[in-house]
Protein backbone atom coordinates (compact mmCIF):
# COMPACT_ATOMS: atom_id res chain seq x y z
CA UNK A 1 0.00 0.00 0.00
CA UNK A 2 3.07 2.22 0.63
CA UNK A 3 4.76 1.89 -2.62
CA UNK A 4 1.08 1.99 -4.06
CA UNK A 5 0.59 5.83 -2.87
CA UNK A 6 3.74 6.65 -3.80
CA UNK A 7 3.53 5.57 -7.47
CA UNK A 8 0.38 7.68 -7.68
CA UNK A 9 1.93 10.50 -5.93
CA UNK A 10 4.78 10.08 -8.99
CA UNK A 11 2.02 9.32 -11.29
CA UNK A 12 -0.35 12.98 -10.09
CA UNK A 13 2.88 14.85 -10.51
CA UNK A 14 4.24 13.57 -13.97
CA UNK A 15 0.31 14.05 -15.27
CA UNK A 16 -0.10 17.33 -14.85
CA UNK A 17 -0.62 20.65 -17.38
CA UNK A 18 -1.46 24.33 -16.84
CA UNK A 19 -4.39 26.23 -17.50
CA UNK A 20 -3.88 29.29 -19.84
CA UNK A 21 -3.23 32.90 -18.43
CA UNK A 22 -3.97 31.72 -14.96
CA UNK A 23 -0.89 29.26 -14.83
CA UNK A 24 -2.72 26.88 -12.72
CA UNK A 25 -1.66 23.51 -12.44
CA UNK A 26 -4.23 20.82 -12.91
CA UNK A 27 -4.78 16.85 -12.88
CA UNK A 28 -4.35 15.43 -16.71
CA UNK A 29 -4.84 11.34 -16.42
CA UNK A 30 -6.75 11.52 -19.30
CA UNK A 31 -6.60 12.08 -22.97
CA UNK A 32 -7.40 14.70 -24.60
CA UNK A 33 -7.64 13.15 -27.87
CA UNK A 34 -9.89 10.72 -26.82
CA UNK A 35 -12.20 13.11 -24.27
CA UNK A 36 -12.44 15.53 -28.15
CA UNK A 37 -13.16 12.39 -30.41
CA UNK A 38 -16.13 11.42 -28.12
CA UNK A 39 -17.26 14.81 -27.47
CA UNK A 40 -17.35 15.47 -31.12
CA UNK A 41 -19.43 12.19 -31.31
CA UNK A 42 -22.02 13.24 -28.99
CA UNK A 43 -22.30 17.06 -30.24
CA UNK A 44 -23.27 15.52 -33.67
CA UNK A 45 -25.77 13.22 -32.14
CA UNK A 46 -26.94 16.27 -30.13
CA UNK A 47 -27.56 18.44 -33.35
CA UNK A 48 -28.95 15.61 -35.40
CA UNK A 49 -31.68 14.41 -32.51
CA UNK A 50 -35.25 14.94 -32.96
CA UNK A 51 -35.42 16.94 -30.21
CA UNK A 52 -33.12 19.09 -31.38
CA UNK A 53 -34.00 22.44 -32.94
CA UNK A 54 -31.26 24.40 -34.51
CA UNK A 55 -31.49 27.54 -35.65
CA UNK A 56 -30.63 28.49 -38.74
CA UNK A 57 -30.70 32.20 -41.42
CA UNK A 58 -31.74 34.26 -38.67
CA UNK A 59 -29.74 37.28 -37.24
CA UNK A 60 -29.31 35.78 -33.92
CA UNK A 61 -28.12 32.48 -35.29
CA UNK A 62 -25.30 34.73 -37.59
CA UNK A 63 -24.73 36.70 -34.32
CA UNK A 64 -23.92 33.29 -32.72
CA UNK A 65 -21.31 32.35 -35.26
CA UNK A 66 -20.02 35.61 -34.99
CA UNK A 67 -19.09 35.99 -31.50
CA UNK A 68 -18.34 32.68 -31.60
CA UNK A 69 -15.83 33.23 -34.59
CA UNK A 70 -14.25 36.40 -33.01
CA UNK A 71 -13.75 35.27 -29.21
CA UNK A 72 -12.07 32.09 -31.38
CA UNK A 73 -9.96 33.90 -33.40
CA UNK A 74 -8.84 35.74 -30.56
CA UNK A 75 -7.96 32.97 -28.45
CA UNK A 76 -6.16 31.06 -31.38
CA UNK A 77 -4.12 34.65 -31.77
CA UNK A 78 -3.15 34.21 -28.06
CA UNK A 79 -2.19 30.44 -27.95
CA UNK A 80 -0.04 30.90 -31.04
CA UNK A 81 1.52 33.72 -29.09
CA UNK A 82 2.25 31.69 -26.33
CA UNK A 83 3.34 28.93 -28.02
CA UNK A 84 0.80 26.85 -26.60
CA UNK A 85 -1.33 26.28 -30.40
CA UNK A 86 -0.18 22.92 -30.80
CA UNK A 87 -1.89 21.80 -27.54
CA UNK A 88 -5.73 22.06 -28.66
CA UNK A 89 -6.06 20.81 -32.10
CA UNK A 90 -9.97 22.55 -31.39
CA UNK A 91 -12.44 22.23 -34.49
CA UNK A 92 -14.92 25.11 -34.02
CA UNK A 93 -18.64 25.05 -34.19
CA UNK A 94 -21.11 27.30 -33.02
CA UNK A 95 -24.89 26.93 -32.96
CA UNK A 96 -28.43 27.84 -31.62
CA UNK A 97 -30.39 25.67 -30.58
CA UNK A 98 -34.43 26.40 -29.96
CA UNK A 99 -34.91 26.12 -26.40
CA UNK A 100 -36.99 27.84 -23.21
CA UNK A 101 -33.67 27.03 -21.03
CA UNK A 102 -31.62 29.82 -19.82
CA UNK A 103 -28.54 27.81 -20.92
CA UNK A 104 -25.26 27.78 -23.02
CA UNK A 105 -22.24 25.08 -22.98
CA UNK A 106 -18.69 24.68 -24.84
CA UNK A 107 -17.57 20.39 -24.97
CA UNK A 108 -13.84 20.14 -25.40
CA UNK A 109 -12.59 20.83 -28.51
CA UNK A 110 -14.73 23.81 -30.01
CA UNK A 111 -18.33 22.58 -29.43
CA UNK A 112 -20.53 25.36 -28.52
CA UNK A 113 -24.49 25.41 -28.24
CA UNK A 114 -26.80 28.51 -26.84
CA UNK A 115 -30.11 28.23 -26.19
CA UNK A 116 -32.47 30.66 -27.41
CA UNK A 117 -33.65 30.82 -23.77
CA UNK A 118 -30.03 32.36 -22.37
CA UNK A 119 -31.02 35.51 -25.24
CA UNK A 120 -33.39 37.49 -23.26
CA UNK A 121 -30.67 37.68 -21.11
CA UNK A 122 -27.67 38.27 -23.03
CA UNK A 123 -29.62 41.22 -24.19
CA UNK A 124 -26.84 42.43 -26.78
CA UNK A 125 -23.73 41.31 -28.39
CA UNK A 126 -21.39 42.19 -25.79
CA UNK A 127 -23.55 40.22 -23.35
CA UNK A 128 -24.12 37.34 -26.09
CA UNK A 129 -19.73 37.41 -25.70
CA UNK A 130 -19.69 37.09 -21.67
CA UNK A 131 -21.69 34.04 -22.15
CA UNK A 132 -19.57 32.43 -24.93
CA UNK A 133 -16.65 33.60 -23.56
CA UNK A 134 -17.11 31.92 -20.28
CA UNK A 135 -18.08 29.03 -22.12
CA UNK A 136 -15.10 28.62 -24.11
CA UNK A 137 -13.20 29.48 -20.83
CA UNK A 138 -14.22 26.12 -19.53
CA UNK A 139 -12.97 24.07 -22.64
CA UNK A 140 -9.50 26.29 -23.20
CA UNK A 141 -8.69 25.55 -19.16
CA UNK A 142 -9.72 21.69 -20.12
CA UNK A 143 -11.97 21.54 -16.93
CA UNK A 144 -13.49 18.59 -18.54
CA UNK A 145 -10.68 16.70 -18.74
CA UNK A 146 -9.64 18.05 -15.12
CA UNK A 147 -12.74 16.36 -13.67
CA UNK A 148 -12.67 13.23 -15.48
CA UNK A 149 -9.11 12.96 -14.14
CA UNK A 150 -9.97 13.42 -10.56
CA UNK A 151 -12.62 10.64 -11.22
CA UNK A 152 -9.90 8.52 -12.64
CA UNK A 153 -7.92 9.01 -9.51
CA UNK A 154 -10.33 8.55 -7.13
CA UNK A 155 -10.09 4.80 -8.61
CA UNK A 156 -6.61 4.55 -8.73
CA UNK A 157 -6.71 4.94 -5.38
CA UNK A 158 -9.30 2.26 -4.88
CA UNK A 159 -7.00 0.09 -6.22
CA UNK A 160 -3.74 -1.56 -6.51
CA UNK A 161 -2.05 0.90 -9.03
CA UNK A 162 -0.66 -1.55 -11.50
CA UNK A 163 -3.95 -2.90 -12.04
CA UNK A 164 -5.49 0.06 -12.45
CA UNK A 165 -3.13 1.88 -15.06
CA UNK A 166 -3.75 -1.67 -17.04
CA UNK A 167 -7.32 -0.73 -17.36
CA UNK A 168 -6.71 2.41 -18.10
CA UNK A 169 -7.96 2.29 -21.77
CA UNK A 170 -11.69 1.00 -20.55
CA UNK A 171 -11.73 3.04 -17.47
CA UNK A 172 -11.27 6.61 -19.75
CA UNK A 173 -13.65 5.26 -22.26
CA UNK A 174 -16.37 5.16 -19.30
CA UNK A 175 -16.08 8.32 -17.91
CA UNK A 176 -15.77 10.01 -20.98
CA UNK A 177 -18.88 7.86 -22.43
CA UNK A 178 -20.84 8.90 -18.62
CA UNK A 179 -20.15 12.28 -19.06
CA UNK A 180 -21.13 13.01 -22.44
CA UNK A 181 -23.61 9.93 -22.99
CA UNK A 182 -22.73 8.50 -25.96
CA UNK A 183 -25.62 6.58 -27.82
CA UNK A 184 -28.17 8.06 -25.13
CA UNK A 185 -28.91 11.37 -24.31
CA UNK A 186 -25.83 14.17 -24.05
CA UNK A 187 -25.47 14.88 -20.23
CA UNK A 188 -23.07 17.83 -19.83
CA UNK A 189 -20.03 17.54 -16.71
CA UNK A 190 -21.43 19.69 -13.66
CA UNK A 191 -18.00 21.94 -13.17
CA UNK A 192 -16.87 22.26 -9.38
CA UNK A 193 -17.40 26.44 -8.39
CA UNK A 194 -13.35 26.74 -8.52
CA UNK A 195 -13.30 25.92 -12.58
CA UNK A 196 -16.89 28.21 -12.75
CA UNK A 197 -15.04 31.19 -11.39
CA UNK A 198 -11.76 29.76 -13.33
CA UNK A 199 -14.19 30.67 -16.33
CA UNK A 200 -15.33 33.66 -15.07
CA UNK A 201 -12.22 35.24 -15.20
CA UNK A 202 -10.96 33.69 -18.45
CA UNK A 203 -14.25 34.44 -20.13
CA UNK A 204 -13.47 38.25 -18.94
CA UNK A 205 -10.23 37.92 -20.75
CA UNK A 206 -11.15 35.84 -24.30
CA UNK A 207 -13.83 38.50 -24.60
CA UNK A 208 -12.05 42.23 -23.88
CA UNK A 209 -9.07 40.38 -26.58
CA UNK A 210 -12.15 40.00 -28.80
CA UNK A 211 -12.82 43.24 -29.09
CA UNK A 212 -15.80 43.27 -26.55
CA UNK A 213 -15.80 45.57 -23.31
CA UNK A 214 -15.16 43.57 -20.62
CA UNK A 215 -17.40 45.76 -18.11
CA UNK A 216 -20.62 44.89 -19.97
CA UNK A 217 -20.77 41.55 -18.16
CA UNK A 218 -21.15 42.93 -15.16
CA UNK A 219 -24.82 44.10 -16.37
CA UNK A 220 -25.09 40.03 -18.17
CA UNK A 221 -24.93 38.44 -14.63
CA UNK A 222 -26.67 41.13 -12.76
CA UNK A 223 -30.07 40.66 -14.76
CA UNK A 224 -29.05 36.60 -14.58
CA UNK A 225 -29.58 37.17 -10.77
CA UNK A 226 -32.64 38.89 -10.90
CA UNK A 227 -34.27 36.17 -13.19
CA UNK A 228 -32.91 33.42 -10.28
CA UNK A 229 -35.02 35.67 -7.81
CA UNK A 230 -37.46 36.01 -9.93
CA UNK A 231 -38.39 32.34 -11.51
CA UNK A 232 -36.00 30.64 -9.97
CA UNK A 233 -32.14 28.84 -10.72
CA UNK A 234 -31.62 28.37 -14.30
CA UNK A 235 -29.38 25.61 -15.53
CA UNK A 236 -26.61 27.99 -16.44
CA UNK A 237 -26.13 28.76 -12.95
CA UNK A 238 -26.81 25.61 -11.14
CA UNK A 239 -22.86 25.25 -9.66
CA UNK A 240 -21.98 28.70 -10.11
CA UNK A 241 -20.94 30.89 -6.96
CA UNK A 242 -23.53 32.92 -5.12
CA UNK A 243 -25.03 36.08 -7.37
CA UNK A 244 -23.28 38.49 -4.98
CA UNK A 245 -19.94 36.49 -4.60
CA UNK A 246 -19.65 36.84 -8.53
CA UNK A 247 -20.31 40.32 -9.72
CA UNK A 248 -17.90 41.43 -6.87
CA UNK A 249 -15.29 38.80 -8.30
CA UNK A 250 -15.86 39.98 -11.73
CA UNK A 251 -15.58 43.53 -10.47
CA UNK A 252 -12.30 42.75 -9.12
CA UNK A 253 -11.05 41.40 -12.07
CA UNK A 254 -11.93 44.31 -14.56
CA UNK A 255 -8.64 45.86 -14.16
CA UNK A 256 -6.75 42.82 -15.78
CA UNK A 257 -9.18 42.43 -18.74
CA UNK A 258 -9.16 45.70 -20.03
CA UNK A 259 -5.06 45.25 -20.50
CA UNK A 260 -6.62 42.88 -23.10
CA UNK A 261 -9.36 45.53 -24.44
CA UNK A 262 -8.85 46.84 -27.63
CA UNK A 263 -12.27 48.46 -29.78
Amino acid sequence: MKYTAMALLGLTIASCSTVPLSGRKQLALVSDDQIQEQATTAYKEFLGSPKTKVITGTSNAALVKKVGNNIAAAVNKYLTSQGMASQYNFTWEFNLIESPDVNAWCMPGGKVAVYTGILPFTANEAGLATVMGHEIAHAIARHSMEQMSNQYAMQIGAQVLGVATAGKSSIVQGLVNNAYGIGGQLAMLKYSRSNESEADKLGLIFMAMAGYNPETAVGFWERMASAKAASGQPEFLSTHPSDARRITDIQRLLPEARKYYKK
